[in-house]
């Protein structure tokens, strides 16, 4: 017993320093803080160690997984907290997947293996029994297969989002609550006015640039509007001209030691109230291409920031105006607006299974989405087949031993997530991470 624990620690520490080392080195306080936070709770360590989960994925034989659905374009960190609201290239206020830093291309089921996990590890915190957490774990997952059989038979229903007017319950609350939102109140947030005009805010999470820098920036910034697709692109004279560029970087769980700018541009007109936000964040190494073994995918992306950009276009239907890519001395980053009508599902409140169920429901449509519909921009061509016959067909009509062995895996998971959390406590309290240890 202790010589397992010791190699799952052993594994448990070789992944994180594997997979962040150079993020380690460069950033070591921003990394001691992302440590801190996953060491909190079960949740939040799962949330930060998708990189443990694959290694794990990698001995895992996938029985769904065939030539074509282990070939899909997936999220690639899909928990319950990952998800929200944000506002569509066609105006439209939608609640779906967010935060595509991990997409890739692999197994469909890794996506619904990670959210089972997750919601298992939730419904643990929230004290459910195992019963519940089984049966919400089947009407997320009949939900999604019931979604994924409708694009078989319309396979070209691009229209089906979550929104103002097909929602109840939480997921309604949180978009009212998104439209409540201005880009006035943002600016106010970040800028200021000086001399008649907005800049940005300094303060202790931002930091000037040299002059260097900033020059290094303004190029990448000039390269990044040429990764706007047309369709997509504002022609307004003024619209993309620079106001105010500042560094700044991040200290959430999944950002942590990634350098990053906020820029500010001009918007629609000079009017200061039209300013628009963008931030330009590096790219990071997707937890999965660590064990996906394909040539093709690894030579098709360009950078981590290209790679993060394509995924999302092929996973999201209408993406932000402003995603886009570029490089700073050669490295990958991405650009997306910083808006003002993203909010997040808050779990905190959403406490009984009855409360949990039509979320849950919710949530599985949404993920057949993502599996199944891209982006018109998206000019990707790495999944060349119909990924919703695919999913279906390798499902096949056994669905009731596809809930079970999925379930069964996110309960089972959600156990060896809460042991894994315990045991890296241990080794950071011990002085396993050298490279993030207090001095």
């Amino acid at each position: 017993m202790a010589a397992a624990s010791s190699k799952r620690k052993g594994l448990i520490v070789d992944s994180l320093i594997e997979a962040f080392e150079p993020l380690m080195k460069a950033d070591p306080d921003a990394f001691r803080t992302k440590f801190r936070k996953m060491a909190a709770d079960p949740f939040a360590f799962y949330r930060g160690s998708a990189c443990l989960f694959y290694a794990d994925m990698a001995s895992l034989k996938d029985k769904y997984a065939d030539d074509r659905t282990s070939k899909i374009w997936i999220h690639g960190d899909l928990h319950a907290e990952n998800f929200g609201t944000y506002m569509n290239s066609e105006g439209i206020l939608v609640f779906d997947v967010n935060d595509f830093d991990e997409a890739y291309v692999g197994h469909f089921s890794w996506d619904l293996r990670r959210f089972l996990a997750s919601l298992a590890l939730m419904g643990w915190q929230k004290a459910l029994p195992d019963d519940d957490v089984r049966e919400l774990s089947a009407t997320y997952l009949n939900a999604y297969m019931e979604q994924v059989g409708h694009y078989v038979e319309q396979p070209r229903d691009h229209a089906y989002a979550l929104r103002l007017d097909n929602t109840h319950g939480a997921i309604h609350d949180v978009l009212r609550a998104a439209r409540m939102a201005t880009r006035v109140d943002l600016l106010d947030a970040v800028t200021e006015v000086v001399d008649y005009d907005r800049r940005l805010r300094r303060s202790g999470t931002t930091r000037e640039l040299s002059k260097t820098e900033r020059k290094k920036v303004q190029a990448a910034y000039k390269r990044y509007l040429t990764s706007i697709p047309a369709a997509k692109r504002e022609h307004h004279e003024v619209f993309y001209d620079v106001k105010d560029v500042v560094g700044k970087k991040g200290f959430g769980i999944g950002s942590a030691g990634l350098p990053a700018y906020n820029i500010l541009i001009e918007g629609y007109n000079q009017a200061l109230e039209n300013d628009v936000l963008l931030t330009m964040k590096q790219g990071n190494i997707a937890a999965a291409s660590r064990v996906v073994r394909d040539k093709d995918v690894d030579a098709f992306f360009e950078h981590e920031g290209h790679r993060t950009v394509v995924s999302q276009r092929a996973l999201q239907v209408h993406t932000d105006s402003f995603l886009g890519h570029t490089t700073v001395d050669g490295v990958g980053f991405v650009v997306a607006e910083m808006s003002p009508y993203q909010a997040d599902l808050d779990w905190g409140d959403i406490t009984e299974p009855a409360e949990m169920a039509p979320v849950l429901d919710s949530l599985g449509r949404a993920t057949a989405k993502i599996h199944c519909v891209s982006d018109d921009d998206s000019e990707e061509s790495l999944v060349d087949f119909s990924t919703e016959h695919a999913i279906a067909e390798s499902i096949g009509d056994d669905r009731l031993a596809f809930v079970e062995d999925l379930v069964d895996f996110g309960l089972g998971y959600a156990v060896k997530a809460r042991k894994d959390h315990l045991l890296f406590v241990d080794a950071f309290r011990s002085g396993a991470f050298d490279l993030v240890s207090a001095t």
